[in-house]
């Protein structure tokens, strides 16, 4: 891991940009801490430079609860190189959704598999440096999506205690049958009229976790419509099982 840039922001968290075998990524770490702080991994849709306003405010909110954050592009996004394939089956997608025809489940493998595939072995790595870091420590969550790469994650990341699941992005379903294999603490967000998301698929993802633990909070609105308050149901929820 080398770290490219590094600021102080107003405050008091220190945000470091690194990459890490040619993967861009971002840290944020509180201003002060006693003791190692846990670390939540951000997951988001792809683009760190579009979506980096949502991230380092979420970032900052850990923060302020004495937690460390960090995040990574996804395969394909920002400068990484474009993933061809994944790009002909997003195209493919938007064209059936403007026609008002269902996504078929062959496109949503070939949308959404390469992305886990790739990305899962390169959070996994990541969170080996982080750790390896001095000031981070203890228990580790996720939040965000895409949730594909959380669900596989959840199952094949023994450090990761629990996650905030975002309900944004289809869902193949190999993705569904590895679901019944989490057992973490899960908090799952579904925004009820997200144009881009097939809710009867985020519903029955919900239902195949094998965990005992799990709530669904639904909302009314789009895509981009999370209520604020749900930042802050997600850090008590975080809170309750990782400090």
């Amino acid at each position: 891991m080398r770290f490219t840039t590094e600021q102080r922001l107003d405050d008091g968290v220190l945000e470091r940009r690194f990459t890490l075998g040619g993967i861009p990524g971002i840290l944020w770490t509180p201003g002060s801490v006693s003791a190692p702080a846990p670390l939540i991994l951000l997951g988001h849709p792809g683009g760190l430079d579009r979506t980096y306003p949502r991230l380092s405010a979420r970032a900052r909110a850990s923060a302020a609860q004495g937690w460390a954050a960090a995040t990574i592009e996804l395969p394909g996004s920002g400068d990484r190189p474009r993933l061809t394939a994944v790009e002909e089956a997003r195209a493919d997608m938007r064209r059936a959704l403007r026609a008002g025809e269902p996504v078929d489940d062959e496109t949503v493998d070939r949308l959404v598999l390469p992305l886990v595939d790739q990305a899962v072995p390169e959070w996994r790595s990541t969170l080996d440096a982080l750790v390896a870091l001095p000031g981070i420590g203890g228990a580790v969550g996720f939040a965000g999506g895409v949730i594909a790469i959380g669900v596989r994650l959840a199952v094949l990341e023994p450090r990761i205690s629990a996650a905030v699941l975002f309900a944004g992005s289809f869902v193949p379903r190999a993705i569904l049958e590895e679901a019944r294999q989490v057992t973490i603490p899960l908090l799952v967000l579904l925004q009820w009229d997200d144009e881009g998301n097939d809710r009867q698929m985020a519903l029955d993802l919900f239902d195949a976790f094998g965990t005992t633990e799990k709530t669904l909070h639904a909302n009314m609105g789009g895509h981009t419509g999370v209520p604020q308050f749900e930042g802050d149901d997600g850090n008590r929820f975080f809170a309750r099982h990782l400090t």
